[in-house]
């Protein structure tokens, strides 16, 4: 390890210490539980301890405020997420309810292709998914989200690239 690294898990040390109780104390009035709040606050130090970055950070709280608020939001879109898959089951036939393990496979492969998809422009994205899930034409999806079918056409390319470019879903 060099002298930079050690510096640097000495420094993110040295926050962890001295901000990780305010920081669960944070978002434990913002959650549902002292639980999720810590292993937040926790992820929201690993990220930084992650990062390529040495340097004193002038305003600590700030930093780990906006990577615990990014957190957080993607716990909630992995919930929300999960209750809409769950509630599409709950309207299918109860003869074809997956098993525990199915779903739980099934939730983490959704959750996956969220995160996959998370970098994508909206329309790019809103296009692959009313293609590919819901199998609308060019001119349904065109219809669907008020833009020309050329540009469903522009945007299933950009899509193509990507999911080609991509070492993920394919």
């Amino acid at each position: 390890m060099s002298g930079a690294d050690t510096f640097h898990r000495d420094y993110v040390g040295g926050l962890f210490h001295s901000h990780y109780a305010w920081l669960c104390s944070r978002l434990h009035r913002q959650l549902d539980s002292r639980a999720h709040a810590e292993d937040i606050a926790a992820d929201a130090f690993v990220q930084l301890l992650r990062s390529s970055d040495a340097l004193p950070i002038r305003q600590p709280r700030a930093l780990l405020t906006t990577i615990a608020q990014r957190l957080m939001y993607q716990l909630w879109r992995r919930r929300d997420l999960e209750r809409a898959y769950l509630n599409g089951l709950d309207h299918d036939d109860a003869s074809c309810t997956p098993s525990p393990e199915a779903l739980a496979q099934q939730l983490e492969t959704l959750q996956a292709i969220d995160q996959w998809l998370d970098g994508w422009p909206a329309k790019v994205k809103a296009t692959f998914l009313l293609s590919r899930l819901n199998g609308l034409t060019y001119p349904q999806i065109a219809a669907e989200l008020g833009i020309s079918q050329r540009s469903v056409s522009d945007y299933s390319a950009q899509a193509l690239r990507r999911l080609h470019s991509s070492r993920g879903f394919t």
